[in-house]
């Protein structure tokens, strides 16, 4: 060992001994646990445990790949999760940046919290609200639409309506926590940059255009990374707590479908296989999304 490194170690070995902690916590809950990936390779016996089962090969992956139902819940969550990204993903920055424009600090500051609150609401309580809202007869929606004389609308139990209240819903949920990361970043930009484009005679939209976007890019470019690699995952809380019986086709998704398959019915192997395919699809388009940032002139995320 260098004399340097030894005299760093010397000034820093109590930090790399707080690193202990939480690296043991990732070492005996997250990785050991990895090893039990072989589930979805064997004919999985409970009473045998992990290791003494039998070997399957491929079969759990032929049987989910035939599979109409994983078929339907792999559609479902892309186009979910696709959704989830073209109107969700903006909506933050665009919240951030109408946030920062505002000149009335105190107003500011209330929008921000109110508009965060939700996130920290589960979704069983928001599904719970959304059912109040909609309900064909007692919903106020319904009501107040009543009264227009545009009639009952099913938003909950009619598929395509179903999706639009899923995806408005998670928007609402969700806009105001992730205006934080981009309301931070605006604030790491030089004011200099707005003074001279002032100078410039650069207006408020101009200054958005040529300061604020570009000086947010690389932080959107990270976290549009990232929820691009998440694509083919999916939150169980969200779907299971508004989908029902009459719009099963269009909101069942791969974690209530494990959930169903695998929990309910006992099919451990089956639905490790359809958890292993999972993931592996969501590395593969993390490490996409990231080569594609690259090539195009950006940082990523590595």
């Amino acid at each position: 060992m260098k004399r340097k490194d030894a005299i760093y170690l010397e000034k820093s070995w109590m930090l790399y001994l707080m690193l202990l902690l939480p690296a043991a916590f990732f070492i005996v809950f997250r990785y050991i646990p990895m090893t039990n990936i072989v589930i979805a390779f064997k004919d999985y016996n409970m009473f045998k445990g992990v290791w003494a089962s039998d070997w399957a090969g491929f079969k759990w992956f032929s049987q989910a790949f035939s599979s109409r139902d994983f078929g339907n819940a792999l559609r479902n969550t892309l186009w979910l999760n696709f959704l989830d990204l073209i109107v969700g993903f903006p909506a933050p920055v665009i919240l951030a940046i109408l946030l920062n424009e505002l000149s009335f600090f105190i107003y500011k500051k209330l929008t921000q919290t109110v508009v965060y609150l939700p996130h920290f609401l589960s979704w069983i309580i928001i599904a719970g609200i959304a059912t109040q809202l909609f309900s064909p007869t007692a919903g106020i929606v319904n009501i107040g639409l009543g009264e227009l004389g545009l009639g009952p609308i099913n938003f909950l139990t009619e598929s395509t309506l179903w999706v639009g209240a899923y995806v408005g819903l998670g928007v609402w949920k969700e806009m105001g926590w992730g205006t934080i990361i981009y309301l931070a970043a605006i604030t790491a930009i030089n004011p200099e940059l707005y003074e001279a484009a002032e100078v410039d005679g650069t207006g408020r939209w101009g200054k958005i255009w040529h300061v604020t976007l570009p000086s947010l890019r690389p932080t959107i470019v990270t976290l549009l990374i990232m929820n691009i690699g998440r694509i083919l995952g999916s939150e169980f809380d969200r779907p299971y707590s508004m989908v029902n019986n009459l719009v099963m086709r269009a909101g069942d998704v791969i974690s209530t479908l494990v959930y169903r398959v695998g929990i309910r019915s006992f099919q451990f192997s089956f639905t490790a296989a359809i958890g292993l395919f999972q993931s592996l699809v969501c590395v593969v388009f993390l490490l996409a999304a990231n080569a594609v940032a690259t090539k195009i002139g950006e940082r990523g995320i590595w």
